[in-house]
């Protein structure tokens, strides 16, 4: 070890002052990132006063009910089922995982800018070449330090891409939960369309059956034809055919729901089997104002994150272009004798800077920069994009979500008409004077029609839920794991 009265740690600490104000104040290369002010419309051009007098009505911005819009279905069982997929889903955890690994690399960034210290030691046992050589031990022990001075900003510019991918990786975390949150909602509101369904199905297959029992016993008395019996035994065949196929949808949808949960297929049979109402949503939805999306959808956050961090990779780059400097040093014992070994007599160090400057590399680091220039281009075509289409989702669920409305109250009114038309014709038709091909016609009819309103009834949920997820509604900040310890920065970075 150096002692108290020697001059090299003096000198030492003379050059660490001199050097560490110089980093401190070294220039960063490369394009400084700036915030993305994409121009956006002022309001969304579904919002017709039209549009505006259906659902889904519009509030000032999007605040709390985006981020459990789930809630405002008023289904306990949707509400349950989300929750659980989030804490459970395997999408989720390998987000969480991807989050881990990029703030992992991010310390590996922010370790560049500090020396590396390594210890060690030897022994070694030879004899030199020449006449009366003799045989001899050698012992080392020491530490061997380096240090790479920033000066050009290079390790700080990786530092700047490390935190915009751990950001980026956040973001996608969060666009895993937007998705996952309306992928199980599609799939229980498809899952009690389909229960519904097979309830109007059976409920007009009973019906069907009745006249076709009544038409038996008009044939048995003589009052008409076998015609009408088969086509009676037909339309019941006919409708009873549907309703296994609307069964295994039903099954489908309970092990899609599982595995979203990331269980067995057939995990939440027992829960979901029982038939349930299609949930009727909130008729307000948060729209907001286009703007708002730039901070609530998770994919355009994540494409702003990219573009900064192919904008950092820039300044990595272009550093290359700068020379480099270091400083290394090294102390530490050595001796021929082992009992000798650790004197103060026996002890070396060294220390000094060094540089290096690449003069000729046929432009293999401008080709770098050129193509680092290149992707960060990419990146802002790729955020342009992905906000244009963020845009055309609002618009088409809003769009979808007024048209709806107006569709359902229009089966509204066929239902009730074709129940009309069936009770009339079969009236008429006990009293012989229609055919009994009328009588098809209006429970054809109304088998459709309630078919088609149950139908509806599950687009305007789907339409609402595909409304939510195109506003970015449905992620929380959660904890994600144990965080890589990341090197403090020295102060003024």
């Amino acid at each position: 070890m150096w002692r108290t009265g020697s001059s090299a740690p003096r000198r030492a600490t003379a050059l660490a002052v001199v050097w560490v104000p110089l980093v401190l104040a070294g220039c960063t290369v490369g394009p400084d990132y700036h915030a993305s002010k994409p121009a956006l419309p002022a309001g969304w051009a579904g919002k017709t006063p039209a549009a505006a007098a259906s659902r889904p009505a519009s509030r000032p911005a999007p605040g709390a009910d985006l981020v459990r819009w789930w809630k405002a279905f008023n289904d306990p069982a949707l509400t349950k089922l989300i929750e659980r997929a989030m804490a459970s889903n395997l999408d989720v955890k390998a987000a969480g995982a991807r989050i881990r690994q990029a703030r992992a690399l991010r310390g590996g960034a922010g370790a560049l800018l500090w020396p590396t210290l390594d210890g060690g030691g030897s022994y070694s046992r030879g004899r030199p070449a020449g006449a009366g050589a003799l045989t001899s031990n050698l012992y080392r022990t020491g530490l061997d330090a380096a240090w790479e001075v920033d000066i050009f900003g290079g390790v700080r510019r990786g530092i700047e891409a490390a935190d915009a991918d751990v950001q980026a990786s956040l973001e996608d975390q969060r666009a895993v939960m937007v998705t996952l949150a309306g992928e199980v909602a599609l799939a229980y509101i498809d899952l009690r369309v389909s229960q519904q369904r097979v309830a109007v199905a059976r409920k007009n297959l009973v019906a069907q059956k009745h006249t076709a029992e009544v038409t038996r016993l008009k044939l048995a008395g003589g009052l008409i034809g076998e015609l009408d019996v088969a086509n009676a035994d037909a339309q019941v065949a006919t409708t009873a055919s549907a309703i296994p196929a609307l069964e295994t949808t039903v099954q489908q949808d309970i092990y899609t729901l599982s595995v979203l949960l990331a269980q067995p297929p057939g995990a939440l049979a027992g829960e979901l089997s029982p038939a349930s109402a299609v949930p009727v949503p909130s008729p307000v939805v948060p729209v907001g104002v286009p703007s708002d999306l730039l901070r609530r959808r998770p994919d355009i956050r994540k494409a702003e994150a990219s573009i900064h961090g192919a904008t950092a990779r820039i300044g990595v780059a272009t550093a290359e272009l700068f020379p480099k400097l270091s400083i290394s040093g090294s102390m530490g014992y050595q001796s021929n004798l082992f009992d000798t070994w650790t004197r103060w007599a026996n002890r070396f160090w060294s220390w000094g800077p060094s540089a290096s400057w690449r003069l000729f590399d046929a432009g293999a680091i401008q080709a770098d920069i050129e193509a680092k220039k290149a992707l960060q281009e990419q990146s802002v075509v790729a955020y342009q994009q992905v906000v244009l289409t963020a845009l055309q989702d609002v618009e088409n669920a809003l769009v979808a979500a007024s048209k709806e409305q107006d569709r359902r109250t229009a089966l509204e009114a066929s239902v009730a008409a074709n129940a009309r038309a069936l009770d009339v014709a079969e009236r008429l038709y006990q009293q012989g004077q229609t055919d009994f091909i009328n009588v098809l016609n209006a429970e054809r009819g109304l088998l459709s029609a309630e078919d088609s309103l149950a139908v509806s009834d599950g687009a305007i949920a789907t339409d609402l839920v595909s409304l939510y997820k195109a506003l970015g509604g449905g992620w929380v900040d959660q904890p994600v794991g144990p965080v890589v310890a990341q090197p403090a920065k020295p102060a003024g970075k």
